[in-house]
């Protein structure tokens, strides 16, 4: 029910435009976003409980392919036993393969930013706490950190 409801809401953000918390204020679209010319490429955000953040850009067009996993840490230690530790430096994080000609980065920025997470909530989102649950982009290429530092910005 929870994934389903995530999902309602991505779409209603879609439809609708993109809201933050507070109704009145509209999360902006990308100052920055240069168009993609690949046919492919890959985004990898972390933001809270990787299934969440998997149902939400699941729904969104242009969009392949979500992976749920950890990011941050050592490949040796990015195993659920040892990430809930909150000693390894991993995030949970999802890795999302994405048409840039049908969603650019920016897009899915914007989405991360007003649906899949709330960024001021320091290493927790709802009921998850602890280093793993952390905001964090982890970039792909110069261009994505550009889009992502000009969104911050």
């Amino acid at each position: 029910m929870k994934a389903a409801w995530i999902a309602v809401s991505a779409l209603l953000v879609l439809s609708a435009g993109a809201w933050g918390e507070d109704l009145d204020k509209r999360i902006p679209a990308p100052a920055l976003d240069p168009a993609g010319g690949a046919a492919m490429e890959t985004a990898v955000l972390a933001g809270g409980c990787f299934w969440g953040q998997q149902a939400v850009f699941e729904h969104v067009k242009g969009v392949t392919k979500v992976v749920a996993g950890y990011s941050g840490g050592a490949k040796e230690t990015a195993t659920y036993p040892q990430v809930i530790t909150e000693t390894t430096g991993h995030a949970e994080a999802i890795e999302i393969t994405f048409d840039p000609r049908v969603v650019s980065f920016g897009r899915l920025l914007q989405i991360y930013f007003s649906v899949a997470h709330d960024p001021t909530q320091l290493n927790f989102q709802g009921p998850d706490q602890g280093p793993s649950y952390r905001s964090e982009i982890f970039f792909a290429s110069p261009e994505q950190e550009k889009t992502a530092r000009a969104y911050i910005a």
